[in-house]
């Protein structure tokens, strides 16, 4: 039973948002006052990984971009709930909110499912890579929900790196790789390939990625996987770039230097996300085989 609570809100000083704010606050005003339930507020600006340890449930208010960006901190014991503070159904200039299961019409009825268990629980893998410095230490980048960019810092040079897959083991120069979840595909990846006649199994969605080496030379482009892939074999990297990053879901650097060793797979903590009316794969049908 959840008794601790914590919300997360976006707070950029406009109506909107700060009218769906009060919209929560006062239903959660009145389930402290029935239930006797512990609720804390901060802002997504101020927020840091401490907060996360005693809540039961995590709220999100905001839109995917408030999501992503918080959800890295978050245990995957711990269940998170979207609410669309700005739904694009109210406003064309609104939030798409894929991930965000809620908003403040229906919160009321979604957060009472939620602490009674009732609400759709998506276990959502998520990617993450693991960077072995020259000198044999070992760094994690923050968990991705959607992608992770591996490229040269300095943009205007070229990612150089060793690729290795399966039966892949290449030299590369492109702008950076990018992976992608299911899910995130639709983020960026397909605005970087077309992959829009491409279906996939029902039953590899927990446990593959997607991988493209971006802005690859034609020469390059060969159907073998090193230039695109649908895979469950981790991609390992190893940088010839004088320094490069990890970007997971545009958010927190992690940055490397030439020699160090980066794993990418989908093996990241899971996130439990909540849903109340469908799963978010049902949002995908058109996709999935």
């Amino acid at each position: 039973m959840v008794s601790n609570i914590l919300v997360v809100y976006k707070k950029n000083f406009e109506e909107v948002h700060d009218r769906s704010l009060e919209e929560v606050r006062s239903v959660l005003d009145s389930l402290v006052a029935e239930r006797g339930l512990n609720v804390g507020y901060t802002a997504r600006e101020t927020v840091r990984r401490t907060d996360f340890m005693e809540p039961d449930l995590v709220i999100v208010l905001g839109g995917d971009g408030t999501l992503t960006s918080i959800a890295h901190s978050v245990d995957e014991s711990t269940p998170v709930m979207g609410v669309n503070s700005h739904p694009m159904e109210d406003d064309e200039n609104g939030s798409y909110g894929f991930y965000m299961g809620s908003d403040p019409s229906t919160f009321d009825e979604d957060v009472r499912a939620a602490i009674e268990g009732r609400a759709i629980v998506n276990v959502l893998p998520r990617l993450q890579a693991e960077i072995e410095t020259t000198s044999g230490n070992v760094i994690r980048c923050d968990p991705a929900l959607n992608d992770l960019l591996v490229a040269n810092t300095h943009q205007y040079q070229p990612s150089k790196y060793r690729l290795r897959r399966g039966g892949i083991d290449r030299m590369q120069y492109s702008s950076g790789c990018l992976f992608s979840t299911f899910l995130g595909q639709g983020a960026w990846f397909r605005h970087v390939v077309d992959i829009g006649s491409v279906n996939f199994p029902a039953s590899e969605i927990d446990d593959h990625y997607l991988f493209v080496a971006r802005d690859l030379p034609r020469r390059d482009r060969v159907d073998d996987g090193s230039h695109w892939e649908w895979t469950d074999e981790p991609s390992v990297m190893v940088s010839d770039m004088h320094r490069g990053y990890v970007v997971g879901d545009g958010w927190d650097e992690t940055h490397f230097t030439r020699g160090a060793t980066l794993t990418v797979n989908v093996n990241g903590p899971i996130l439990r996300l909540l849903t109340f009316r469908e799963t978010i794969l049902e949002r995908f049908d058109n996709w999935i085989e």
